[in-house]
């Protein structure tokens, strides 16, 4: 299998992260994290149990995965539960421009142009004016509603942040030839999980889940919290990173359409805007990393 169809495979698995967690959004998100991330850890089992080895990670790599997966998650179906999914997801997949930008600080053999500040500026414009597509009419900014919906957007950037430190991480790894196995997601998914469990215990009321509950747990925990990142791991470690980022920027655009399906939601023009800002950008910050550092 290549590498960009393990990307295009984490990629569609991606895309209905958000729709499964609005779907679910009535179960704490202690209590989802987990369920999920142990889910997807089942998926590494096979390989672990036959070589042990595949989960023997320094304590630093242990770290970088397993509060990634927790932080990148948890963040995000808060974000869910505080304002417009819509806006949300979009907010949450400026995690490629991300990368563009922050990789000189990460990557010393990359340099950051002109081109890249550009695509970061209009990327940002485009998710500043899907959020304010979704504000009451006149701003009234001090109403509640709004602000949960600033707290849900800043929390959706919290959760891109996380994903783009950990992929910019991991490929620094690779290139100092200190890369983990893939396997080793499902340790982190493992403790991630275990560790949103533990806080549900602690935090959260306890709570039934029903018998489709446990059917969309599993999805999401097989799919877009599970293969999704052996996929996107494989992608990256076999191809060439930056065809790879290229393909990542149909996430969003996936990811938004499912959303709008799901929640019957028009697609209005400013929206259409804001999508076509936010990929045409991430194309845009991409087209740089083709020609010689």
């Amino acid at each position: 299998m290549s590498p960009s169809l393990y990307a295009l495979a984490a990629i569609a698995l991606w895309a209905s992260l958000a729709a499964l967690g609005l779907a679910l959004q009535h179960l704490p998100p202690f209590l989802l994290t987990g369920l999920a991330l142990m889910t997807g850890s089942l998926l590494a089992w096979p390989s672990v149990l036959r070589d042990r080895r595949q989960w023997q990670v320094s304590l630093p790599v242990l770290c970088l995965g397993v509060l990634t997966l927790f932080g990148f998650h948890f963040f995000l179906f808060i974000a869910l539960r505080l304002a417009s999914a819509v806006e949300v997801n979009l907010v949450n997949y400026l995690w490629p421009l991300l990368i563009v930008v922050l990789a000189p600080v990460y990557l010393p053999q990359t340099k950051l142009r002109a081109l890249h500040v550009v695509a970061a500026a209009i990327g940002f414009a485009g998710a500043a004016l899907a959020i304010w597509s979704a504000a009451p009419p006149g701003g009234a900014i001090a109403s509640a509603d709004t602000r949960n919906a600033v707290w849900g957007y800043a929390l959706a950037f919290c959760s891109a942040w996380i994903w783009a430190n950990y992929s910019l991480q991991t490929k620094r790894l690779a290139l100092a030839g200190r890369s983990f196995p893939t396997a080793a997601i499902g340790l982190f998914g493992l403790v991630a999980g275990a560790l949103s469990l533990l806080c549900h215990a602690v935090l959260e009321p306890a709570t039934r889940l029903s018998g489709t509950d446990w059917l969309l747990v599993l999805a999401m925990g097989l799919g877009p919290l599970g293969a999704a990142f052996y996929a996107w791991d494989k992608a990256l470690k076999r191809g060439d990173a930056r065809r790879i980022g290229l393909l990542s920027y149909l996430t969003p655009l996936a990811s938004t359409v499912l959303l709008l399906a799901v929640t019957g939601r028009p697609l209005t023009w400013t929206l259409a805007m804001a999508a076509a800002m936010v990929i045409g950008a991430a194309l845009l910050g991409s087209a740089g990393e083709t020609d010689p550092a």
